[in-house]
């Protein structure tokens, strides 16, 4: 016989003899391989028609196969295209809730303050006219510091709302002392008083402690929400390790290089292998939990005591009733303020003789929550919140869960019902190892993927930081305090910018005591005050001619 004849025959001898009994000839063919690659969108060039040698195989099993080493190649490039976008289409539940509702939350804060602006700017027109206008600039920069420190402003509340009444309290005494003339040092020294005299009434106690809480509130809560939705952008976009694309080319097309397209891997041989591949993210889900549990009791906060709809809509009412209270005290502030920073200068002639308009001492009617308008995009923040919190809750565990939210999918895998008809890495039979436990020190016995559990993934670690800190931030908000702000230098008073107690517990402020006043002498030096009080005559004289100034001021 020829050598070549032989050199033939002993090859197709052990191709046969390595058969199982019964199989036929249809087994040996690569046809629905063939048409499962084409319509991968591959080329048939790549592809035999028949079962050819696998000793180049470098991931599948090196046994008969319809793999050619280009195959190979293009199915495990393919397998970690599929993967990614897999993570990707799986988290993007958790993606697009802080994506929407961070955009939603964002429009509502500012729209609501456009609002409120806009609301005071019009009463305050159509109530004082000139004398509002006139001094507008003090109202505006209110806002403009409102909104500087919402959108992530170095500005202190606090200090902001002082400054505010001071300035305030500066301008409104001008305008009832007409007759007067006070210069910037004597000024300064009337916006020394606003605490101790109290001549907004307890307005702006109680307006400090609820803008600070409020707008600490609503900025951190929409910062979590950006940091929400940047770690969830970042962790969904994975990069598979090489280990780890052996792992999936082996699970979802070592199948096509065995002639068998059609069968899917089991579903605990998918768990082991997703787990080994998101091992990583798994382990953000403990900090990602905190963040959320973080960022529902904010929610909380403001559906509730911290709800900046409430404070920011009566804003116009609320500094319109500090107002009344300061022309209802008016000569008992100027006298105390007399007695403390001296006796002014006369005004010259033309401007004592200018009077107020009548509708300088209007009233306004008592704010009613019930006519609380909706604000941005046709919503509340009632609804908002309560929109975000289903939403939030839902997201908890994704990380841990993503593996068996991708191994669940009947286009995945084959099935709880199926576990003596999948692939198991192998061929098509049963899995037996046992499923891994989550997280990257679990992996260490993956018998899927190769995982290195000594070297943590660098950028996971820096998101598991981000929401560390975020978290930090958040439950400080929820305590009223503003964590850059904090007193550093006693950590223990909590002490921020805003302390979060409520009003019946608040400590008040400063008790008017004549003798803590700084005084200012005629020359507007400041001196030590040598009176604790008025005498009965004095106080009299003084207010009869401040009564008679204000008759000629209101003519």
């Amino acid at each position: 016989m020829p050598s070549w004849i032989g050199a033939v025959i002993l090859p197709l001898a052990g191709l046969l003899l390595s058969r199982p009994a019964g199989a036929d000839v249809k087994a040996r063919s690569c046809g629905e391989v063939r048409q499962a690659y084409g319509a991968k969108g591959f080329s048939l060039a790549d592809i035999p028609y028949q079962e050819i040698a696998g000793e180049h195989l470098r991931i599948c099993p090196q046994e008969y196969t319809c793999c050619t080493t280009e195959m190979e190649d293009k199915l495990s490039q393919q397998s970690k295209l599929e993967f990614e976008n897999l993570v990707e289409e799986t988290s993007h539940f958790v993606r697009s809730t802080f994506v929407s509702r961070h955009k939603k939350f964002d429009e509502f804060f500012r729209e609501l303050l456009e609002n409120a602006e806009k609301s005071l700017n019009d009463m305050f027109v159509r109530t004082y006219g000139m004398l509002y206008m006139q001094n507008s600039e003090v109202f505006q920069d209110l806002f403009t510091e409102l909104k500087r420190y919402y959108t992530g402003g170095n500005v202190n509340l606090e200090d902001m709302l002082n400054d505010f009444w001071a300035r305030l309290l500066e301008r409104m005494f001008q305008l009832i002392n007409p007759q007067y003339h006070f210069n910037e040092d004597y000024l300064e020294c009337v916006s020394k008083y606003t605490d101790q005299l109290k001549p907004f009434g307890d307005v702006p106690r109680k307006l400090k402690i609820q803008v600070t809480r409020a707008f600490i509130a609503a900025r951190t809560f929409v910062q979590g929400l950006t940091v929400g939705r940047e770690v969830a952008n970042r962790v969904s976009k994975v990069s598979p390790t090489p280990g780890c694309i052996r792992a999936l080319m082996k699970m979802l097309y070592c199948p096509y290089c065995r002639g068998l397209p059609s069968v899917r891997p089991c579903s605990n041989y998918c768990l082991n292998v997703m787990k080994g591949c998101l091992a990583n993210q798994a382990d953000l889900d403990t900090e990602w939990n905190l963040f959320i549990d973080a960022m529902l009791l904010v929610a909380e906060r403001l559906e509730g005591p911290f709800n900046i709809e409430s404070v920011m809509d009566p804003i116009d009412v609320k500094i319109s009733e500090a107002i009344m209270n300061m022309q209802e005290n008016s000569l008992q502030v100027s006298a105390k303020v007399f007695q403390g920073c001296g006796q002014p200068k006369p005004a010259p002639a033309l401007r004592s003789a200018r009077s107020a308009p009548e509708n300088f001492n209007t009233r306004f009617r008592p704010y009613n929550p019930e006519e609380r308008p909706t604000t941005a995009a046709g919503t509340s923040l009632d609804r908002l919140v309560t929109d975000i919190k289903e939403k939030l809750k839902l997201s908890k565990k994704v990380w841990s869960a993503l593996p068996y939210t991708i191994c669940k999918d009947g286009s995945m895998t084959a099935g709880a019902g199926s576990e003596e008809e999948c692939w198991n890495g192998h061929s098509k039979a049963r899995y037996l190892p046992e499923i891994m436990n989550d997280g990257l020190t679990n992996q260490i016995n993956n018998p899927e993927v190769d995982v290195d559990i000594t070297r943590p993934d660098t950028f996971i670690r820096q998101q598991i930081m981000a929401l560390r800190v975020m978290t930090n931030k958040l439950k400080n908000a929820y305590n009223g305090n503003d964590v850059n702000f904090q007193d550093t230098s006693d950590e223990s008073s909590g002490s921020g910018s805003g302390s979060g107690c409520m009003d019946d517990v608040c400590p008040t402020e400063f008790e008017f005591v004549t003798t803590e006043a700084p005084a200012v002498d005629p020359d507007r030096r400041e001196v030590d005050s040598s009176a604790a009080r008025l005498s009965h005559s004095l106080l009299s004289g003084c207010l009869v001619c401040i009564v008679l100034a204000l008759q000629r001021l209101c003519r």
